[in-house]
């Protein structure tokens, strides 16, 4: 299991290729990537992502611990980034590697839908007419319902 709180880009394949490569004992590997994304298409300068060192990677590792036992994962990855992020710029990577393709699918969804609400990031809009905090989504938290 890696977990990597990171202000530098990640390229998607090298991280796909590491995490993939020597595995014979899992048949399904599932990877997603978020990305920045202006969805107003309005002036979105950037995004800019805070965390607190320690406390975030811990959380994560909570989480992944989590997904890993629960779908009886033999191998989880999730990057995320920190730092100021543009329209286009990769957020963040999860991979989870499991024997069937069922549970690795699950067990990305779940993390994907714990990092969006439970991980402790803080995330700030800025335009060119000024700078917002993003707020919390409900349909976000819904999400967790099902898990």
């Amino acid at each position: 299991m890696r977990i990597s709180v990171q202000q530098e880009p990640f390229d998607l394949g090298i991280e796909a290729n590491a995490f993939a490569a020597g595995d014979t004992a899992n048949g399904a590997i599932v990877t997603f990537t978020g990305v920045v994304r202006d969805l107003a298409q309005t002036d979105l300068a950037c995004m800019e992502i805070e965390h607190y060192p320690g406390m975030t990677e811990r959380a994560i590792a909570k989480i992944a611990e989590e997904a890993k036992n629960r779908w009886s994962l033999g191998d989880v990855l999730v990057i995320h980034r920190h730092g100021r992020l543009a329209p286009g710029d990769r957020i963040m990577m999860v991979a989870t590697a499991a024997p069937h393709r069922k549970n690795a699918f699950e067990a990305a969804e779940y993390l994907m839908d714990y990092l969006k609400s439970r991980a402790p990031f803080w995330k700030k809009e800025i335009t060119g007419s000024g700078a917002e905090w993003v707020a919390a989504k409900d349909e976000d938290e819904d999400a967790l319902s099902r898990w």
